[in-house]
């Protein structure tokens, strides 16, 4: 549990850096977004143990990976439908989101979320984070209920990646991690895999950015 602490602080520190306002201007977002999976795939391999087996890059878990992209697509699509309606503030939030893009190569911004954005994100969330939580959290906390020790580590995993958002100020963000948080933890939870996790994310990445911005 100290590793996964020490892990959290890390990620901490890194989100504030690119969200918050005092920092955020000053840097390439992509570019330090880029670093920071870098980062969390260095603390995910090296110090978190996490491995990919060869064997969970089948058909199946690459299809998994490509329709749960485009079910979360759809899930955006209605939140953005029902929020923009319901919120006033929200379209301005949603547009400050896309902003992020202003001024860089879309085809290297679709590129590092591709290949080195959503990868690292997954790798490190599901693949480290909620993958220790499930072996160490019950324990630690002598917790007895099975049903708490299931939904626990989706849930503390869902929470922590939001909060790490917070930084940004940024309501629809923030709660756009959450969704996301628990969608790909329940994912993880049922696929018992990191490669369909890692398919889904990259490829929602892309289209929710580049190619079907909402």
């Amino acid at each position: 549990m100290k590793k996964l602490i020490i892990s959290t602080l890390i990620v901490t520190i890194l989100w504030f850096v690119m969200f918050s306002p005092w920092t955020a201007p000053h840097l390439n977002f992509w570019v330090a977004m880029s670093v920071s999976g870098l980062i969390l795939m260095t603390i995910s391999f090296f110090i978190g143990g996490t491995k990919i087996n060869r064997n969970e890059f089948t058909f199946s878990n690459i299809l998994i990976g490509v329709v749960t992209a485009a079910a979360l697509w759809g899930v955006f699509w209605l939140g953005n439908y029902l929020s923009t309606r319901w919120f006033g503030f929200a379209q301005g939030q949603i547009n400050s989101i896309y902003d992020m893009k202003n001024g860089n190569d879309v085809l290297i911004v679709g590129a590092l979320l591709l290949f080195v954005i959503g990868p690292a994100e997954e790798i490190f969330w599901r693949g480290y984070f909620q993958r220790n939580i499930t072996e160490n959290f019950g324990k630690s906390l002598k917790i007895k209920s099975a049903t708490w020790r299931r939904l626990a580590p989706v849930l503390v995993t869902a929470f922590v990646y939001a909060a790490v958002h917070v930084f940004s100020f940024n309501f629809m963000l923030i709660m756009a991690a959450l969704v996301c948080g628990l969608f790909w933890g329940f994912m993880f939870r049922f696929t018992k895999s990191i490669v369909p996790l890692i398919v889904c994310h990259a490829l929602w990445d892309v289209c929710i950015f580049i190619i079907f911005p909402i």
